[in-house]
């Protein structure tokens, strides 16, 4: 059976909800500027897809491993509208993603304190 690093995967969560949350803000930001396209962080579900580990060619036949994807690597947002001056900034999309990054890092920092006084109470048994 496979060990479950739920610290780990926890630290990356909190990492990627960090870095939409900077994104978030600067479209927020930029929300009178004019020509800014909204920008959002790829889905964390995607990010682990292509999270793997990178091979070692020790010869010069073996296969070259694709490069790891940045975790932060940011795109194009959908957006609810484009104004007249080429913003496509939704204050109010923007806010509801905020909300869902607060919920997704609260879930996730709860998760690992259940997780954590799992280890501690069976440590003092």
């Amino acid at each position: 059976m496979e060990a479950v690093h739920l610290f780990d995967l926890a630290s990356r969560k909190t990492k990627w909800l960090s870095v939409r949350q900077s994104a978030i803000a600067e479209n927020i930001a930029n929300v009178d500027t004019p020509r800014y396209r909204a920008r959002d962080v790829q889905p964390f579900s995607d990010v682990m897809d292509k999270t793997r580990l990178t091979m070692t060619a020790t010869q010069s036949g073996h296969l070259d491993s694709a490069r790891q994807p940045k975790a932060d690597a940011l795109k194009p947002s959908d957006s609810w509208k484009t104004t007249v001056s080429g913003n496509s900034v939704s204050t109010e999309q923007e806010l509801m993603k905020a909300g869902d990054v607060s919920r997704d890092y609260a879930l996730t920092t709860s998760i690992v304190k259940s997780f954590h006084r799992m280890i501690l109470q069976s440590i003092k048994g």
